[in-house]
C-alpha cells in the first residue's frame, strides 16, 4: 500500500514545534546562565522589569530592558521582510531563518571563544543578540500562521488546553500540538540547563544547529511544493483538451 505524503501544513507544525524546543534551550542559557534574563519568552522579562522597578532585590533591569527592546527590534525585521511574501513558506522565510541561524551560530562562536559573562557589556550584547534572533523567528513563525504555535511562548498554549478541554465543556481542538509545544519547551528549558555544565555555548550551538536545519528542510519542501504546483498547471490544459 503506497504511503501518503505528509500534508505541507503538518510539516510546517513539526518544523515550529522543533523552534518551540529551541527556545526552550536559549531562554534557560540566558536566565540561569546571563543574568537571569529570557530572551524568548518577553512575558518574563516584562514582570522581572516591574518587580525590578518596584523595587525587588538583586533583579537585573538593564538587560531584561534590552531583550525586550532587541526582541521588538527583531519582530520588526522579521515582519518588513515578510510583509509582501506570499502566504505559506517561501523564500523569505527561508532568509528570515536562515538569519536566526546565523545570528545563533555566530553568537555560540563569539561566546566559546571570549568569556561574556565576566564582562557586563559583552553579556548584555549577547542577550541582545538573542533577543534580536527569537524576534525573527516569532515573526517569521506568525507569519506561517501554524495554528497554537508561536515558538517563543506557552502561556497562550497552555490556556487553550486547559479552556478548550472536555473538563471545560470543549472539545479539545488541537490538544496534541498543544500538549507537544509545552512538553518541548520545558524540555529545552531542562536540555538548555543540562548543556551550561559543559558550557555556555553549548545551548547557543544547539539552537543555531536547529534553526539551520529547520530552514534546510523547510526550504527543501518549499521547492518541493513549488515544483508540484509547476507540474500540475502544466497538466491543467492538457486535461481540459
Amino acid at each position: 500500500m503506497k504511503r501518503q505524503p505528509v500534508s505541507t501544513d503538518r510539516f510546517h507544525l513539526w518544523l515550529m514545534l522543533t523552534l518551540t524546543f529551541s527556545t526552550g534551550v536559549v531562554d534557560a542559557v540566558g536566565f540561569l546562565g546571563l543574568d537571569q534574563v529570557f530572551t524568548g519568552n518577553m512575558t518574563g522579562n516584562v514582570v522581572l522589569l516591574g518587580m525590578a522597578i518596584a523595587g525587588g532585590s538583586d533583579l537585573p533591569v538593564l538587560r531584561p530592558a534590552l531583550a525586550l527592546l532587541f526582541f521588538m527590534i527583531g519582530a520588526v525585521i522579521g515582519g518588513r521582510a515578510l510583509r509582501t511574501a506570499s502566504e505559506g513558506w517561501s523564500g523569505r522565510t527561508s532568509a528570515t531563518f536562515l538569519l536566526v541561524s546565523v545570528l545563533t551560530g555566530g553568537l555560540a562562536l563569539f561566546t566559546a571563544l571570549v568569556d561574556v559573562t565576566a564582562d557586563h557589556l559583552l553579556g548584555s550584547v549577547t542577550t541582545s543578540t538573542l533577543a534580536l534572533a527569537m524576534g525573527i523567528q516569532a515573526a517569521t513563525a506568525k507569519r506561517l500562521k501554524v495554528a497554537e504555535i508561536t515558538t517563543v511562548v506557552v502561556t497562550s498554549t497552555i490556556t487553550g488546553l486547559a479552556s478548550d478541554s472536555r473538563l471545560a465543556g470543549g472539545k479539545s481542538p488541537f490538544w496534541v500540538r498543544r500538549a507537544l509545544a509545552i512538553s518541548l519547551i520545558l524540555l529545552g528549558a531542562l536540555v538548555g540547563a543540562a548543556a551550561l555544565q559543559l558550557d555556555l555555548w553549548v545551548g547557543i550551538a544547539l539552537s543555531a544547529v536547529l534553526s539551520a536545519v529547520v530552514t534546510l528542510i523547510g526550504q527543501l519542501r518549499h521547492r518541493k511544493d513549488r515544483r508540484a504546483a509547476a507540474n500540475e498547471r502544466e497538466l491543467e490544459p492538457a486535461a481540459a483538451g
